[in-house]
């Protein structure tokens, strides 16, 4: 059965706000709203959200092209490219706006409403201790600026409100939960004071201009559409087909946001080392499912089998083990100078890619985000280390057999010619069966010697890393501190 709305060009869009850092949620909605464009060969949009000047941040919308190209989603309409239905930016569609609300207002639609903001608030504070519905109370409703002007809580410039008729039950069918009857809508506002729209006029507005056919958003819309399907129906406009995803949440359900969860910012994935293709791996797993029940898959894969009827309509877990899992997963994926290109931005100060070649191979395998790195290689960084006296109880030979084992490890280590993996362990076998010392034992006292802690790469990775000398030096300064 075809998806409604595909007989003509697709075209979906997303229309973030640059309001701060790009949201995770942002990446989520680009990810299906291409997905679908690219499945039925049409047209991706994006649409800059900008009249909201009060949280406006400067860059932000630089963020959201560069976060979404770091994922590799591109876009054929946009303020950066350009494209038919220009411009792309709200702020720049003003007249546009207020042609459609004197529209709604000469058609009888929509009324000017003079009530100031403190009279709102008084308005739905006693809403609220009544326990009535929220809402406006249609004060300025049929009367003239100067009937108004005698009444309590004016204001000089009037915002348009829309005209919501008494009982306007309105019904559709999203894509993903079936038929849907949303609240019944108040009289919202459809052009601000400041001569700015609100939301829910310029989305209709510029969804028509730009001949959007599905609208995929997060399903905290669905109460607002109700709102935007009466506005398509008194202008006399085609009426997309929606789809509302479900929301991402925090582990105790919650809407994820940047106030509660850091990896709600889009941009805290690149910090923390995270490859694009297990991001987008990830997101698609949050509201999709494959059909063979793969867990690991691509974005043109998602395009392929794309069905809504495969999307979950219940709110996803924001799983950060499990995004863990799949970037270990990638990551063990990339060849050597792969993994070292996207490790280098993450290695302590001082190193350079050169300095962990001969620990590509360990380091890839246990590393689940390259900001583990840090951690991992801060004693290959570090001038020297200390042996903790309870890691050496704990792990180690006994101090006396100890500082034994590490100058005897420093004199044999460093005559080897190359200083190689190869020769290191058979160094190492050999100078602990001589001594007659436990094996495990003594090479985890060289170990704490050589990286401070009981974990680290494999011993001779570990001492090839650092060469002969300083391996040679830190066994022989961990000796010296030892009792004898």
């Amino acid at each position: 059965m075809s998806t409604p709305g595909t007989e003509r060009e697709v075209r979906t869009r997303i229309a973030p706000s640059p309001t701060g850092d790009p949201h995770v949620g942002t990446a989520y909605a680009a990810l299906f709203n291409l997905a679908f464009a690219r499945r039925h060969g049409g047209q991706f949009i994006l649409r800059i959200e900008d009249t909201d000047r009060t949280r406006y941040v400067e860059g932000s919308e630089q963020q959201v092209f560069d976060t979404l190209h770091w994922l590799g989603f591109g876009w054929d309409q946009g303020p950066d490219v350009g494209g038919e239905a220009a411009p792309y930016r709200q702020s720049e569609r003003l007249p546009t706006y207020r042609e459609v609300a004197e529209r709604l207002l000469a058609a009888g639609h929509a009324y000017h409403c003079w009530c100031s903001s403190e009279r709102l608030t008084q308005m739905r504070n006693r809403q609220q201790q009544l326990k009535m519905p929220t809402g406006y109370d249609r004060m300025c409703y049929g009367k003239t600026r100067e009937e108004r002007a005698e009444l309590p809580g004016f204001t000089e410039t009037p915002v348009i409100r829309m005209l919501v008729p008494d009982e306007a039950r309105i019904s559709f069918t999203d894509l993903i939960r079936g038929e849907i009857t949303p609240p019944q809508p108040d009289d919202q506002v459809l052009l601000k004071a400041d001569g700015f729209p609100t939301y829910h006029l310029a989305v209709v507005v510029d969804d028509n201009a730009m001949g959007v056919t599905h609208v995929i958003r997060g399903e905290e819309w669905i109460s607002s559409t109700a709102k935007h399907l009466l506005l398509y129906g008194w202008l006399g406009w085609p009426v997309p087909v929606y789809a509302h995803m479900p929301l991402l949440r925090n582990v105790d359900r919650s809407k994820i946001s940047k106030r509660k969860n850091p990896a709600a910012r889009l941009k805290w994935f690149q910090e923390e080392g995270y490859l694009p293709e297990a991001l987008v791996n990830f997101l698609a797993l949050m509201g999709y499912s494959m059909p063979d029940g793969r867990e690991i898959f691509t974005f043109d894969e998602v395009v392929e089998s794309f069905d809504f009827a495969r999307v979950n309509p219940v709110g996803p877990v924001f799983d950060i083990d499990k995004l863990n899992w799949l970037n270990g997963h990638y990551l063990r994926a990339l060849g050597d100078e792969e993994f070292l290109r996207a490790a280098e931005p993450f290695l302590p100060a001082g190193l350079g890619v050169d300095d962990v070649r001969t620990l590509v191979v360990p380091l890839r395998e246990r590393t689940k985000k390259l900001s583990e790195l840090a951690d991992q290689l801060d004693w290959l960084a570090a001038d020297a280390v200390e042996i903790l006296p309870a890691d050496l109880a704990k792990h180690g030979l006994p101090p006396a057999d100890a500082r034994t084992a590490l100058e005897a490890f420093a004199k044999n280590l460093e005559q080897l010619d190359p200083f190689e993996p190869a020769q290191i362990t058979p160094t190492l076998d050999r100078v602990v069966g001589e001594l007659g010392l436990n094996r495990r034992r003594s090479f985890m006292t060289a170990r704490l010697a050589l990286v401070g802690k009981p974990v680290s790469p494999p011993l001779d990775d570990t001492m090839a890393a650092l060469g002969a000398a300083r391996t040679a030096d830190r066994l022989r300064q961990a000796a010296a501190g030892l009792p004898s």
